[in-house]
């Protein structure tokens, strides 16, 4: 089956791909700052600690990335987030990501790199701006 059809729409597609991992990036800031929703071993992180900084980051590039402002640079700066989640927090449990639990790190990380090489699609504040 033919499924060029679909690259008409590539870039709304980016966009939603942008705005849906960026709310889910955004829950995992406010799990680990308010503590909603609560993630047993993950919520109610100190704001100097590790977890409380990646959370700030979370929740300031999850509301940048929804509305797509300063896209490309803040999804560098959470893929690099991520990044470095995987390896300081998943990678030394173990090799395999399955085992670790480190899919979403990596998930996030690669495609908040590609936003940053790619933009941030169609709806987004950068498109507007002359910026994506």
């Amino acid at each position: 089956m033919d499924f060029t059809f679909l690259s008409r729409w590539s870039p709304q597609l980016l966009s939603v791909l942008r705005i849906i991992t960026a709310l889910l990036f955004f829950s995992h800031g406010t799990s680990k700052l308010l503590s909603f929703p609560f993630v047993e071993g993950l919520s109610g992180a100190p704001i100097g600690s590790i977890d409380g900084i990646a959370g700030i980051i979370e929740i300031i590039a999850g509301v940048l990335l929804t509305i797509g402002l300063f896209s490309r640079l803040v999804a560098f700066i959470a893929s690099g987030e991520m990044a470095i989640a995987y390896f300081h927090t998943h990678a030394p449990q173990s090799f395999f990501p399955l085992q670790n639990e480190g899919e979403p790190a990596i998930f996030f990380c690669f495609i908040f790199l590609y936003i940053a090489a790619a933009g941030p699609g169609a709806w987004s504040v950068d498109a507007g701006r002359g910026k994506a």
